[in-house]
């Protein structure tokens, strides 16, 4: 019997039954994570969250595809270059204490208004949700390009 499954390639089969549930439960937990990490993001200024953990579990997500999917096939999903985005997330993080410093305010002063949104009625919006929002583009794109990086070095330098 067991050389019958081998000789149809049932070991074959098998792993890729076992790929398909992976990278299926991978995409679902995906889209929860992220959720989650931008639920952090926002929520992190009244309670304990923020750019930092939100940033994290940003790329916490990503590497969980890229460990069910292969790199190439991330790369086509997600066309991002992660380098560009730790480069916009640490310009968003030094302008705006910045521009602040230079309206005479001491640096890392924020200050806050209230905007009207015709659905959601005036919601408060403080230059530290800007200031976190950079955080967390260098955060998660720092921390993927990492375990990107390591993850080539381990394969052989192929990136």
């Amino acid at each position: 019997m067991k050389s019958t499954l081998k000789k149809a390639g049932y070991n074959k089969v098998h792993k890729q039954m076992n790929d398909v549930f992976l990278q299926f439960t991978a995409k679902v937990v995906f889209l929860i994570i992220m959720m989650y990490s931008i639920n952090l993001f926002f929520a992190g200024h009244y309670t304990p969250g923020g750019g930092f953990v939100g940033g994290l579990l940003c790329a916490a997500s990503i590497i969980l595809l890229l460990v069910a999917f292969d790199r190439k096939i991330i790369g086509d999903m997600l066309k991002v270059d992660f380098r560009t985005i730790i480069y916009i997330g640490l310009a968003i993080a030094i302008v705006v204490p910045g521009l602040l410093f230079l309206f005479g305010e001491p640096f890392f002063t924020h200050q806050h208004t209230y905007i009207h949104l015709p659905v959601f009625g005036e919601i408060p919006i403080h230059t530290a949700m800007f200031f976190d929002l950079g955080v967390y583009l260098t955060v998660a794109g720092a921390t993927v390009l990492i375990i990107i990086l390591l993850a080539a070095g381990e394969l052989g330098g192929k990136k």
